[in-house]
């Protein structure tokens, strides 16, 4: 059995990343898609714990044994919206089609100047969010991100966009400084953007249904909205392939209200909503999921305890 998805190590290596980011700014997005084909190879053939996770889960999303070939399409996924995440930091929208589904309930939720909380997952890419921010530019986004998990990727996305690692806000310092954090970019009419699918070691958990096995997801992202009491919109940034993106928004909650007498009841249903849209999204775009752990590790194998 695994250890804690925070346990695995980052993958590649500080020259690894520079020679990726020189290839794909140098050579253009073309030479550097071209070069994911033996990186995702060499991963593949190398990385056992995520290329098991890999066929876990695919095997559950397809309803039978996945392929090699199957497997390697999920992790050249993985690796493309990584890459294009490079292009997306530097240059913008340039050189994607993003359609964007949903939009008018995300502006409905800004013009109330409370704020507003979007809660995505591991699924496609996260920074095709950040295509708002050009359409947007009156309107600050925040980033929820654990810069320990992966520093050098951090480091060199910040270093292609200082003003965006600006703003993010790093869950590795403490609950505490995180809602305060949030809480005062909400009060500037900001959008606040996180992952709800990985809980971090020792987090309260909450067990739900997804592609027909219960699973762990973390309660702290609920328990934040609550506390803030903004307009909540899930969010999916899915990859369709080539340099195709769709981003969805979907309204979630007007706030988060969670009674004192039966808070975990309704962090149940909470997490069993959630659950059942990432269930939607990853039937309708398998490859999309970026999980490379053991996704159903239950709270008594390690991975936390129940709220």
């Amino acid at each position: 059995m695994s250890g804690h998805w925070r346990q695995q190590p980052e993958g590649g290596g500080r020259f690894a990343f520079w020679l990726i980011r020189v290839i794909a700014l140098r050579g253009g997005r073309r030479l550097g898609r071209l070069c994911l084909y033996p990186v995702t190879l060499y991963y593949m053939l190398r990385r056992g714990e995520e290329r098991r996770a890999s066929r876990r889960y695919l095997r559950r999303v397809l309803g039978k044994p996945p392929t090699w070939p199957q497997v390697f399409r999920n992790l050249h996924a993985y690796a493309a919206t990584s890459l294009d995440r490079i292009f997306l930091l530097a240059h913008g929208e340039r050189g994607f089609d993003i359609e964007v589904e949903g939009l008018a309930a995300l502006e409905a939720a800004i013009d109330q100047g409370r704020g507003v909380l979007l809660v995505g997952s591991h699924q496609g890419s996260f920074e095709a969010l950040r295509a708002l921010s050009a359409r947007r530019p009156d309107v600050p986004l925040r980033v929820l991100l654990d810069k320990q998990k992966t520093p050098t990727m951090t480091a060199m996305l910040e270093a292609l966009a200082p003003d965006v690692g600006a703003g993010v806000i790093d869950t590795a310092r403490g609950g505490a400084a995180v809602t305060l954090a949030v809480g005062e970019a909400c009060r500037a009419g900001a959008m606040v953007a996180l992952l709800a699918d990985r809980a971090r070691e020792h987090e309260a958990l909450h067990m739900a249904d997804f592609l027909g096995r219960p699973a762990p997801f973390p309660a702290g992202p609920w328990l934040l909205a609550a506390a803030l009491r903004v307009p909540v919109l899930l969010c999916f940034g899915l990859y369709l392939g080539g340099n195709r993106y769709r981003l969805v928004f979907e309204p979630f909650a007007a706030w988060i209200e969670l009674p004192r007498r039966a808070r975990g009841a309704a962090l149940d249903a909470l997490v069993a909503r959630y659950a059942a849209r990432l269930e939607h999204y990853a039937r309708a775009y398998p490859y999309n999921w970026f999980n490379f752990h053991d996704f159903w590790r239950v709270p008594d194998e390690g991975g936390g305890a129940p709220g």
